[in-house]
């Protein structure tokens, strides 16, 4: 065998350097992209998971003030209101409606008593005056 035939026999058998480079450099990318989406999947997952619980929250809170058949007094009031092992802090406010036998409530949910940039969640509703007999 001559020295071309030995040379061009060696090089098919095999990948150079800068080949293994460039797709190992491709690999990378494409990881590296990967692990991005899968970092922003579970961001969102916990986000949802966290507002999920905090609308739970406002929820109870609401169906707690429908089933006691109280009459809530106007005003502001923040409390604590956990759910779901999370701690979380609600603020309750009820003001006037045009018809006087109503009085409009909400419920905005935050991820705490210092933390108020970011709500989480916020229900209204209108509760009767159900203390006097209307029938």
């Amino acid at each position: 065998m001559s020295r071309r035939e030995i040379r061009r026999h060696a090089h098919a058998r095999g990948f150079t350097l800068i080949e293994v480079l460039v797709a190992l450099t491709i690999l990378a990318v494409a990881l590296t992209a990967t692990m991005r989406a899968m970092g922003s999947m579970v961001e969102a997952g916990t986000s949802l998971q966290t507002r999920m619980l905090a609308e739970w929250s406002a929820e109870n809170h609401l169906t707690t003030l429908r089933l006691s058949k109280t009459w809530p007094e106007p005003g502001m009031r923040g409390y604590d209101c956990p759910q779901g092992g999370m701690p979380l802090w609600c603020e309750e406010s009820v003001s006037g409606t045009p018809n006087p036998s109503f009085r409009r409530v909400e419920i905005a949910v935050y991820p705490s008593a210092a933390n108020k940039s970011v709500r989480l969640a916020w229900l209204v509703t209108i509760v009767p005056n159900e203390t006097r007999n209307m029938l």
